[in-house]
């Protein structure tokens, strides 16, 4: 099992490169179980996730192949299966997202219930509720999920109580696409990974209108064809490394990404004191006099408002800031595992329900920290980075899953990481 380790301390300078988006990579491979004939998609990363999904669809029917350009080439060629079993889902919480197309172009789905993260119960509800809303006629035994029925169309509302669904969003928006009538999905996820799902489709021959806003409606058609697509810059990533160069007060340059994704990020790391220049497809931080940042509040919301997903980032950014600062999740309530090595590492945090209370300190300590998930694994490299001393990052799996070379790229602007293998 690997582990990175972090000598903390090292000036960063230069440039990182953003990969292709995790989250809008998903949802869009999946799709491939929609379309007949081939996909060839570029800017896709190589991450533990992707993987993981493709083994999915390779089960499925679907055959794919990486080329020497770094694009990946899919195609469903089998249509008879329609089984995805729990020893490849469990594997994570995304991989459900194959239920709605699978349901779509062969009729009737059998899905294992996903595994994934650690930080919270994330039910499934609203992808079910959304499928018999437009037809399905859902039945869940022996842990699995089984739809079958021709998707029909018709009014669908998808809020809960921690906002939209953005995985159950695209799972009946893919489903809707072949529908025999015309869906209407109220308070639809209006994140990037969802335009950028919805314009794809379209790519492919299906009509959405509404894209981009909280009402989608998907006119059925009878088929969808392949095209190419370039997938959008990973605005998770690109955050995780703004942070980074922040704590660090470094001059470093995030190129490849998408600003106008950021706005919500951008603004709590300008209200803690970070200068960012924008520009059209980067961001770069320039150093302050002082280095010495201000505690600001932040609460995660659904886009665009500030993602969960970069909270647990943000933590260890106001862990070194001055003065006392309240994140609050509301997202995933129990999202703050990483709280407790951040501790580890010196970092003054405690928890009131769902919010976490930092004071931040002059100075973080190395020391060996394990990761829970994918975000918090980030947190702990980001605070290894400006830590005194080394810091160990065990289960380092957890960031392969959505961070692609992250040693590599940090390397490549200075930092002091390596990545130690444990056989």
């Amino acid at each position: 099992m690997d582990r990175i380790r972090i000598r903390g301390g090292r000036d960063l300078r230069g440039t990182v490169r953003v990969s292709g988006s995790k989250n809008g990579a998903l949802p869009i491979l999946a799709a491939a179980l929609l379309v007949d004939g081939p996909i060839r998609l570029r800017n896709m990363p190589r991450l533990v996730d992707v993987d993981n999904l493709l083994r999915i669809l390779g089960r499925l029917g679907v055959v794919y192949q990486w080329h020497e350009d770094g694009s990946l080439e899919l195609e469903a060629k089998d249509k008879t299966v329609y089984t995805a079993p729990y020893d490849l889902v469990r594997t994570m919480r995304a991989s459900f997202v194959v239920l709605g197309p699978l349901w779509a172009r062969r009729g009737v789905a059998r899905v294992s219930y996903p595994g994934g993260c650690v930080f919270g119960h994330r039910p499934v509800d609203l992808h079910l509720k959304g499928f018999r809303d437009i037809g399905g006629q859902v039945e869940m035994a022996d842990g699995y999920v089984t739809i079958s029925g021709p998707p029909l169309g018709g009014p669908v509302f998808l809020g809960g109580n921690m906002g939209s669904t953005v995985l159950g969003t695209a799972n009946v928006l893919m489903a809707a696409t072949l529908a025999k009538g015309t869906t209407f999905i109220e308070s639809a996820a209006m994140e990037p990974e969802i335009e950028d799902l919805c314009n794809f489709l379209i790519a492919c021959g299906a009509r959405i209108r509404g894209v981009g806003s909280h009402l989608l409606q998907v006119e059925g058609v009878e088929t969808l064809h392949g095209c190419e697509w370039s997938m959008i810059p990973d605005r998770i990533e690109a955050g995780t490394f703004l942070c980074g160069a922040i704590m660090m007060n470094s001059d470093v340059t995030v190129q490849g990404c998408n600003p106008m994704h950021m706005l919500a990020v951008v603004d709590r790391l300008r209200a803690a004191g970070a200068r960012l220049e924008l520009g059209a497809d980067s961001i770069r931080n320039v150093p302050t006099s002082t280095g010495r940042l201000r505690a600001v509040d932040v609460t995660t919301m659904a886009y665009p408002g500030f993602p969960t997903d970069l909270q647990a980032q943000f933590m260890a950014l106001m862990a070194c800031a001055d003065g006392t600062s309240v994140v609050t999740e509301k997202i995933y309530p129990e999202r703050f595992i990483h709280a407790a090595e951040l501790q580890r590492l010196g970092a003054r945090i405690r928890r009131e329900g769902p919010s976490a209370i930092i004071e931040g300190t002059q100075e973080l300590r190395g020391a060996p920290v394990m990761a829970s998930d994918l975000r918090a694994s980030a947190s702990l490299v980001l605070a290894g980075l400006v830590a005194r001393g080394s810091t160990d990052v065990r289960r380092v799996y957890h960031i392969d899953r959505g961070y692609e070379r992250i040693e590599q790229k940090l390397q490549h602007i200075g930092a002091d990481i390596e990545r130690i293998s444990e056989g």
